[in-house]
């Protein structure tokens, strides 16, 4: 036998044994590591980490929750070229191969065996499905058969299609964006189907390595990526000469892009986020959940902007406090300046502002502003900024642009309007136009701070919360977490207990000095009236619309302590930082805004229990509908909240006497008409009742009103109790803001009043007295009483007592 011909057969057996040894050992490794590999059957159920989305009842985003940015997407959504453009990157061979690219594989072998490590990966498409869904990302070799073995595996059970969905969906493509959906809004500001070729093959090219192929981070190495991409597309046939050319020198035209909010609600969004993580957990950041809140966009948008507005305004009547920093050369250069004003937060549309130049003959100053560049600050909108001094005192009015603002200062400004202004020209009578610094005004960031809750009578929705001027500066909500003294915004829950226990609108107290000696307070008690005047006798229907305290105070003692605590139980109205003095008539128990506005939404409605809730649906990341909030039915009396036999009911029990509740809305509708609400009139209704609260040395100031629909409450205050000056009263501070909520939330709507119950009588009575009027009397005035509580028949002549057959004019 010829040499060569011996080592011919010894070279086959030692291929032949090496083949065997390889194949040994790769079932050796299958083997052992099957056991451990997961069932394809799993990614039907696993849920890709969606971030949980808040929207509001007309469904405007209110706001994302979530560190992955994902939107899942059906590949029958995706156009074809954006496949192939992922295909041309990552994988040409997708539909024909088995799940491994051995030649990739090998190129794979070879990095491990020289350097190490694997470097390149040689992954196919469906290897980057296995990894991605069910493996670790560390390079090693275990992980790689595991990769392999899996790879092979998913193959074998699912489609082509599917594993290039669970793909485009799965991969992250820089800045939070997980799937191929999200990036292309991150990016772009599009769906995917929207986008043009060379986008298209940008979003590709990020596999591979989102950072470095950023087009926002690097966008010369995302140009030649992207253009690799084409030339391979072109190369495979996928796009023709002409299109690639086009898209190759197309310009780069990614910017970044989160996701748009379309609703100003950051303190209602935060409560929704606060719901879903008690509710699910850390799920809700991944699970894909959609929340529906009870929210309407444009009355919640308007809440936002009234509370700000109103804000700004008590602001603005009490002075300037002056720059918030200031910058010692103004004339660096621009570049400069704007790293120096970024260190200035912007706040809500509030921005910082450098002061550069002042001119009083022009009557304006000129500004760099952040965010805007150049603008201008015209006088008139300094008109306001007298010095402040304290919070009763301000300094004299200023006259020009110097008497408020420096070179150097930095300032709060919100901007006016962006002009364009005609230019002559000598030869043209024509005029062109020319565009202008932009106009800006002279703000300051509030210190008051302020709530507005407004909330559906009949079922306790909220369509509406603000609990502070901005929810950046400060997460403290105060609608919910604030404890404040209601002041005489409490008085119709102490009116309503008079009534339910068989006074009347026509019961006369005494408005009186009066001086106490309890044992519960501290020393001597000399209530007055916030005129600081008396008026003697007072019908209670008058002394809740002039807000009179003394005659408030004689009530309570007349009721008692024991008897107004208990029927604030029943009315569900906490009482635990109440005070069991006589004190409690005036309001210096502790109630939050959502408790004052539930206890009037209660009133609103007729009687019956309010429960304020948010949440209206929550469905999962598959469309399914996993909550819904019950529907409310009002039941009098003796009824359960809860009905097993029908769960999406919750019961709303009567907690008052409708009879009584009525006369309280008559007399409530006086506080509008005649009394502290009158700024109330400018709606145009007659339906709207409500009450003024304002507190000792107007700490705290509130308006809360409403007809047989909606009840809104308002709140303003300093964060640590603090007198907010003279002349600030409810009316005058909290009013307006709920007026110009107000005038949006009832637009368009028919008056709501309370049905008249059964039961009720309409009297003519002496106005002084409370009593019957005699026949013809000057003065006399009409008021409704319980039939049982009606003033008695006058006394006829022979000493019999009339009825209301001799007295027609009284009764009807």
């Amino acid at each position: 036998m010829s040499r060569l011909l011996r080592i011919s057969r010894s070279l086959t057996w030692l291929f032949l044994l090496g083949l065997s040894a390889s194949a040994i050992m790769a079932a050796s490794f299958y083997l052992y590591l099957r056991p451990g590999l997961p069932e394809v059957e799993q990614l039907a159920d696993i849920k890709l980490q969606t971030p949980l989305r808040v929207y509001s009842a007309d469904e405007r985003l209110i706001a994302e929750f979530g560190e992955k940015r994902r939107a899942p997407i059906t590949i029958e959504q995706i156009p074809t070229i954006q496949l192939h453009a992922f295909l041309a990157a990552e994988d040409s061979n997708f539909y024909s191969h088995m799940g491994v690219d051995f030649k990739g594989l090998l190129r794979a072998a070879i990095e491990l065996v020289t350097t190490g490590h694997i470097q390149s990966g040689g992954s196919t498409i469906t290897m980057q499905v296995a990894k991605n869904y069910f493996l670790s990302r560390d390079r090693t070799f275990i992980r790689k058969f595991n990769e392999i073995l899996l790879a092979v595996q998913i193959e074998r059970e699912l489609e082509k299609n599917e594993i290039l969905e669970l793909y485009l969906n799965k991969i992250y493509l820089g800045n939070r964006a997980y799937g191929l959906q999200a990036a292309a809004q991150v990016y772009y500001d599009k769906k995917v189907k929207e986008l043009s070729l060379a986008q298209m093959a940008m979003l590709a090219g990020l596999p591979k390595a989102p950072s470095a192929y950023n087009p926002l981070v690097n966008p010369e190495r995302a140009r030649i990526r992207r253009n690799w991409i084409l030339g391979r597309m072109q190369e495979l046939g996928y796009i023709s000469e002409d299109a690639y050319q086009l898209a190759s020198n197309a310009e780069l035209t990614a910017s970044y892009n989160a996701p748009a909010t379309e609703v100003d609600a950051d303190y209602v969004a935060e409560m929704a986020r606060a719901e879903m993580v008690k509710r699910f957990g850390d799920a809700a950041y991944t699970d894909g959940y959609v929340v529906t809140l009870t929210v309407d966009s444009r009355k919640q948008q308007t809440a936002t902007e009234a509370l700000r507005n109103g804000l700004e305004a008590y602001e603005e009547r009490h002075g300037y406090r002056g720059p918030i920093g200031t910058i010692e050369d103004p004339s660096q250069p621009e570049a400069t300046l704007l790293a120096e004003l970024s260190n200035y937060p912007r706040i809500e549309d509030l921005s910082p502002a450098l002061v550069q130049q002042v001119n009083d003959e022009d009557n304006q100053a000129h500004l760099l502003v952040r965010g805007l560049g150049a603008a201008t600050l015209a006088m008139d909108t300094m008109a306001w900024a007298s010095r402040h001094r304290t919070v009763n005192y301000t300094g004299p009015k200023p006259s020009k642009p110097s008497d408020v603002v420096s070179p150097g200062d930095v300032i709060y400004v919100k901007e006016v309007r962006a002009t364009t202004a005609p230019e002559a020209t000598a030869d043209d009578s024509t005029s062109q136009t020319r565009p202008n610094k932009p106009t800006v005004a002279l703000a300051q960031l509030p210190e008051v701070q302020g709530a507005l809750i407004s909330l559906e009578a009949e079922t306790g929705a909220i369509e509406a919360l603000s609990g502070g001027y901005s929810f950046g500066q400060s997460k403290y909500n105060r609608a919910i977490q604030a404890t404040r003294q209601p002041g005489s915004a409490f008085k119709p829950f102490l009116y309503l207990a008079a009534l339910e226990n068989g006074m009347s609108p026509a019961t006369v107290f005494n408005d009186a000095p009066i001086v106490f000696d309890d044992d519960q307070l501290a020393s001597a008690w000399r209530p007055k009236n916030s005129s600081g005047q008396f008026y003697g006798p007072t019908r209670l229907r008058e002394a809740l619309y002039r807000s009179r305290n003394l005659v408030s105070i004689r009530l309570l003692r007349d009721l008692g302590i024991d008897t107004t605590m208990n029927f604030l139980e029943q009315l569900r109205i906490p009482t635990g930082n109440m005070q069991r003095d006589l004190s409690l008539a005036l309001g210096s128990g502790l109630l939050t805004p959502l408790d004052v506005a539930r206890g009037f939404a209660v009133i609103a409605n007729g009687g019956y229990d309010v429960t304020p809730y948010l949440i209206q649906q929550v469905k999962d990341g598959q469309g399914k509908v996993v909550y819904q909030a019950p529907e409310v039915v009002h039941c009098n009396w003796r009824c359960p909240e809860h009905d097993p036999e029908h769960p999406g009911i919750r019961y709303a029990q009567r907690l008052a006497d409708p009879k009584a509740v009525y006369l309280l809305h008559s007399m409530m509708r006086d506080v509008v008409r005649r009394g502290t609400g009158r700024r109330a009139l400018a709606l145009g209704r007659s339906d709207i009742a409500g009450k003024t609260g304002t507190t000792n040395d107007q700490r705290d100031t509130w308006f809360s009103g409403f007809n047989h629909r909606i009840a809104t409450t308002v709140w303003l205050g300093y964060d640590q109790p603090t007198p907010m000056g003279r002349g600030e009263y409810g009316g005058s501070t909290a009013l307006p803001v709920w007026l110009e909520y107000m005038k949006v939330a009832l637009e368009d709507t028919p008056s709501a009043f309370m049905p008249q119950p059964n039961g009720l009588v309409s009297v003519r009575i002496d106005p002084r007295t409370g009593q019957r009027a005699l026949p013809g009397q000057e003065g006399a005035v009409f008021e409704v009483f319980r039939e049982e509580n009606a003033p008695p028949p006058l006394e006829t002549a022979n000493g019999s007592h009339g009825n209301g057959n001799h007295l027609p004019q009284e009764l009807f």
